[in-house]
C-alpha cells in the first residue's frame, strides 16, 4: 500500500477511478446490510435504495468532510423482531422513526455543551479497546459467512475463502499503480470467479427476477409500547456511532468530532434512520466494513462514498442487478470481512499507541483490561427488551469507570495521576 498516496476526504478522483473505487465500498458493506432486511423478511431493494439516499444525506449534513457509508443497522434487530411479532412490521417503522427523531435531539445538546465529555468519559485507555472490539467482536461472524464454523467444513467454501483472502491481503501489498487502491473489488471479483468454478452460486433468481423493479415502499404505523421497545437502542447506537467516528478520525487523519462536529454526524445519521422508517426501510448505521475499507486502500474521498451511495439506489432499481449482487456467496463476503474486520481492530491499537498510553500506570491497565474483558467474554446484560453485550457493553463500563476515577483524580485519591 506504500506505493500510491493517501486520497483525503475532499479530494476528487477522475471519473474511470471513482467507478470501480464506489462499487468497491458498495460491494463492502453489502453482505451485511442486505442480512437486515433478509431477518426481518422484507425486499432488500428497499434497503439498498435508503443506504444510498442515507449516505447522501449524510455526506450534505456533514459538509462533506465525513467519509462514512451509511448501512443497515444491527442494534435493532432484537427489539424491533419483538415489535415485528407483536405488532406487524409497520409499528417497528414507527418505532425506527421515534429513535431516529430523539438522536436527533441528541445531536441538539451535543451542539449546545460541546464533545470534551468524550475524553472524560472515554479516555485514549478505554477508547482504544473500545474501538478495536469494534472489528475483534465481528471476527467470528466473517468465519461464519465463510463457513468455516460449521461442524463439516465444505471444501469448496474454504477455496473460495482463501482465494478472496488471499487476493484481499496480498493485493493490498502487491498491487502497484490503479490496481492498488482497489485490492477490494479485485479481492470480490476473484472470489466470485472461483465460486463460479466451485458450483455453489445460484443464478436462477437472477433469471427470474424483472430487469427493473421499484422498491416496496411502506408507510410506518406508531404505538407508544412499541415505541418504548425500541426506544433503549439509542444508548447502543450513540456509543456505536461515536467509535465509528473515532476510528475514522485516526485512519483519515482528521478530529471529524471537531470538524464538521460530533453533532452533524449523529444528526445525520439518526435522521435517515428517521427517514428510513418513513418509508419502509430499516434503520442505518455508519458501517464498520466501509471504515476498513478506507484503511487498506488509503482512499478516504468523500466523492467515492457519495458514488458507492448512487450506485447503491440504482441497483435498487434495477432487479437483475440487484438479485445478481445477491448472489454473492458467504465464503466471498467472509474473506473480505476477515481482512476488514482486522483493520479495524488494529485501528484501536493505534489510538493507544497515537496517543502514547502509559500503561505503566495501574489505572490505564485497569481500564484497558476490564474493556477487553467484557467485551470478549460474551456477556449479556439485558435491559427491558434491550440486550448490552461485546462493544457496547464494554464501552458502557468503560464509560462508567473512566467516570469514577475521573471522580477519585478530583478527589485526590488516586496514587498514579
Amino acid at each position: 500500500m506504500e506505493s500510491h498516496k493517501i486520497i483525503q476526504v475532499d479530494e476528487k478522483v477522475p471519473f474511470n477511478l471513482l467507478i470501480p473505487l464506489s462499487i468497491q465500498h458498495m460491494f463492502a458493506m453489502f453482505g451485511a446490510s442486505v442480512l437486515v432486511p433478509f431477518l426481518f423478511g422484507i425486499n432488500p431493494a428497499i434497503v439498498l435504495f435508503m443506504n444510498g439516499v442515507g449516505t447522501l444525506m449524510f455526506i450534505f449534513i456533514t459538509k462533506g468532510k465525513a467519509p462514512a457509508y451509511l448501512g443497515s443497522s444491527f442494534a435493532f434487530l432484537a427489539p424491533a423482531g419483538i415489535v415485528i411479532a407483536k405488532f406487524g412490521y409497520e409499528y417497528a417503522l414507527g418505532g425506527f422513526v421515534a429513535v431516529g427523531f430523539v438522536g436527533c435531539i441528541l445531536a441538539f445538546i451535543i451542539y449546545k455543551i460541546g464533545y470534551k465529555w468524550i475524553d472524560v468519559v472515554l479516555p485514549p485507555a478505554a477508547m482504544g479497546p473500545v474501538v478495536a472490539l469494534i472489528g475483534l467482536e465481528l471476527s467470528s461472524s466473517a468465519a461464519s459467512n465463510a463457513g468455516l464454523l460449521d461442524e463439516t467444513i465444505d471444501p469448496r467454501n474454504l477455496i473460495v475463502f482463501l482465494v478472496t483472502l488471499g487476493f484481499a491481503v496480498f493485493g493490498s501489498v502487491l498491487f502497484r499503480g490503479f490496481l492498488s487502491v482497489i485490492p477490494i473489488l479485485i479481492a470480490v471479483i476473484a472470489g466470485y470467479v472461483a465460486a463460479v468454478a466451485c458450483g455453489i452460486v445460484d443464478f436462477s433468481a437472477v433469471a427470474a427476477a424483472p430487469i427493473f423493479a421499484i422498491p416496496n415502499f411502506t408507510a410506518p404505523k406508531f404505538n407508544m409500547e412499541a415505541i418504548m421497545i425500541i426506544m433503549p437502542v439509542i444508548l447502543v447506537i450513540t456509543s456505536e456511532h461515536i467509535g465509528h467516528q473515532v476510528v475514522t478520525s485516526k485512519i483519515v487523519g482528521r478530529d471529524l468530532l471537531k470538524e464538521p462536529g460530533l453533532h452533524r454526524s449523529i444528526f445525520g445519521d439518526n435522521f435517515s434512520t428517521m427517514v428510513s422508517g418513513l418509508i419502509g426501510s430499516v434503520p442505518t448505521t455508519t458501517y464498520g466494513e466501509n471504515i476498513g475499507v478506507m484503511a487498506v486502500t488509503k482512499v478516504y474521498s468523500v466523492q467515492v462514498i457519495a458514488g458507492a451511495a448512487v450506485i447503491s439506489i440504482i441497483c435498487s432499481f434495477i432487479g437483475k442487478l440487484s438479485t445478481l449482487i445477491q448472489t454473492i456467496p458467504g465464503p466471498v463476503i467472509g474473506g473480505i470481512s476477515f481482512l476488514l474486520y482486522g483493520m479495524i481492530g488494529t485501528s484501536g491499537l493505534r489510538i493507544l499507541v497515537d496517543s502514547k498510553v502509559d500503561y505503566g500506570k495501574n489505572r490505564n491497565q485497569a481500564l484497558t483490561a476490564v474493556i477487553f474483558v467484557t467485551g470478549l467474554s460474551g456477556i449479556k446484560v439485558n435491559f427491558g427488551n434491550v440486550q448490552l453485550t461485546g462493544m457496547v457493553l464494554a464501552c458502557v463500563v468503560g464509560m462508567i469507570l473512566s467516570l469514577i476515577f475521573y471522580i477519585f483524580d478530583k478527589m485526590k485519591l488516586t496514587n498514579d495521576q
